[in-house]
């Protein structure tokens, strides 16, 4: 009876360390009926305060969602430069990206002595590396404008410059937690990636210097926003609009580039194709010669043909797209956003660190949401998770605004009968439909 008892014991006891662990014993599977559990990971495109009025009345579900997105600390003071612009900006999110996009274009075309688009495209990878470091615009043209070649740092752009291919060589991610319907910055965990030893180390073309007085042959320099004003996107515009805004304001106080002010001309990529074209031929007409943009990497992927043809830049400050990398541009494309290669580490790190085994990842259906969902599945299945672990869905993002709204009823279906416990949804604002049809279809959203 003794040994029968303590074997009782142990055996008791065991299952109460089991229970602590799984809330159920003595059974392999949780009761029937009880809800599924998972929790909700998120990346850039909607990790972001604005998010959860995309839920509408349920925006409560994203209390607890995680995710991680390409962000360095920013200082107080350039938050407060930016919200001199927008006093009502609650969200950064590619804002430093934006205005070092902008400042470098517009360097690029004072060390070139030139608003034409493939001198300053030879300058931009030379902005960022080697010569007198300066760290702020006014210094920065200063020596630029007396033929002084520079090594360019600021908000995004702090330890290494630019790799040969025109994307940066280091970056820094932030993992964001939504407490409630807001982001608790308190919470906010910043992580390093990349190396400085892939930054470019080739000399530019020798700068020119800035002849004295002014040159009425001289034309201006003209830079146009191809940004996510509409479309799916859209809540990530404030900030970039703010950031762009900014840089062009203290070029212009600064001078100017070229001897005149720097011309912005404001354009909207709608998230879509077919507005983005209509934005770059309106550009190309206007004789812009740096478009800052697109917003999305599938829109740049969709208008990068046209600005190429048309011997423009384009330079995005929020393209993740890893295959933009080597994409055909003949080196005139360029970003200040980093690769999805480094993300996807970072985005796998925090799922696995909350322990998550059964995984599913929702992609939109476009060159960003499948890119970084293939390098988000290579870097969990690297870290032991099997294949069999993980669920790959995507959707359709709507064409336009006027489409309907995604519908995600069977891919919610599919998550459920899989038995995940996580949820990686990479899309924009249309992205909401997932959150909302997991709910609805019994899953239990952990907060």
């Amino acid at each position: 009876m003794l040994v029968s008892r303590r074997s009782r014991v142990a055996s008791l006891a065991a299952c109460a360390t089991i229970l602590l662990a799984t809330s159920a014993c003595g059974n392999d599977k949780a009761e029937e009926g009880s809800a599924q559990q998972v929790r909700l990971y998120g990346t850039d495109g909607n990790m972001l305060n604005s998010y959860p009025a995309e839920l509408k009345e349920r925006a409560n579900l994203v209390d607890g969602m995680k995710g991680t997105t390409p962000l360095t600390p920013l200082p107080e003071d350039f938050k407060s430069r930016l919200r001199s612009v927008d006093p009502a900006l609650t969200d950064y999110l590619y804002s430093a990206e934006t205005y070092d996009a902008v400042v470098i274009g517009a360097l690029a075309a004072q060390l070139a002595g030139s608003n034409d688009p493939a001198a300053i495209a030879k300058q931009i990878v030379g902005v960022t590396n080697g010569g007198q470091r300066c760290e702020n615009v006014a210094s920065c043209l200063t020596l630029a404008r007396a033929g002084q070649d520079i090594e360019y740092r600021s908000v995004s752009l702090t330890r290494a410059g630019f790799t040969d291919k025109g994307e940066p060589a280091t970056a820094s991610y932030a993992t964001l937690t939504f407490d409630g319907q807001q982001i608790n910055d308190g919470k906010t965990e910043f992580v390093g990636a990349g190396t400085e030893s892939a930054a470019s180390t080739k000399a530019p073309p020798k700068p020119r210097k800035q002849p004295a007085g002014d040159d009425p042959d001289q034309k201006p320099l003209v830079m146009g926003g191809l940004l996510p004003k509409t479309g799916d996107l859209a809540i990530a515009y404030p900030p970039m609009a703010a950031g762009a805004t900014l840089a062009i304001r203290e070029i212009n106080a600064a001078g100017g580039a070229l001897g005149k002010p720097v011309t912005w001309m404001d354009g909207d990529d709608g998230t879509s194709p077919a507005v983005a074209k209509a934005t770059v031929a309106k550009h190309v007409a206007d004789d812009v010669s740096v478009i800052i943009g697109a917003g999305g990497s599938g829109i740049s992927r969709e208008v990068l043909p046209d600005v190429v043809k048309a011997g423009k830049i384009l330079f995005s400050p929020s393209n993740t797209d890893s295959g933009l990398t080597d994409v055909e541009d003949k080196g005139l494309y360029f970003r200040t956003a980093p690769p999805d290669s480094l993300q996807g580490r970072a985005l796998a790190d925090v799922m696995l660190r909350d322990g998550s085994q059964k995984i599913a990842i929702v992609a939109r259906k476009d060159s960003y949401g499948e890119g970084l969902q293939a390098t988000v599945r290579e870097e969990l299945e690297k870290a032991g998770i099997a294949g069999d672990r993980l669920k790959l869905l995507t959707y359709e993002p709507p064409a336009d605004a006027k489409a309907p709204p995604v519908d995600f009823t069977g891919g919610a279906k599919e998550i459920k009968d899989f038995g995940a416990d996580a949820v990686l949804i990479i899309g924009f604002g249309e992205s909401a439909q997932v959150i909302r049809a997991l709910a609805d279809s019994g899953v239990q959203i952990r907060h």
